[in-house]
């Protein structure tokens, strides 16, 4: 009976050690994307506005192509207009 006990627990600190690790892995892992979030959160702040005069069904066009693609509207246009910039200077 007492090499049982013995068993179980050594198998119990070898699954506590397993997650010790795994906790540790994860904390790296939060403390990696909160720096890269704070690396986006600075890049964003270079940003500039633009105010942007849309007809409504132009503005409804990309609205609904921005929902089929997951982005906001603002999202939307900047893509569409980087992907423009890129066509135009030749890049693909």
């Amino acid at each position: 009976m007492n090499d049982r006990n013995n068993q179980d627990w050594g198998g119990a600190l070898e699954r506590e050690e397993k997650l010790r690790k795994k906790l540790a892995q994860l904390e790296k892992m939060e403390a990696d994307i909160k720096e890269k979030e704070k690396a986006l959160k600075q890049k964003e702040k270079g940003r500039k506005q633009l105010i942007l005069r849309l007809s409504p069904s132009l503005w409804e066009d990309i609205a609904a192509w921005a929902e089929e693609d997951f982005r906001s509207i603002n999202g939307q246009i900047e893509y569409l207009l980087s992907e423009c910039v890129k066509k135009r200077k030749g890049e693909k």
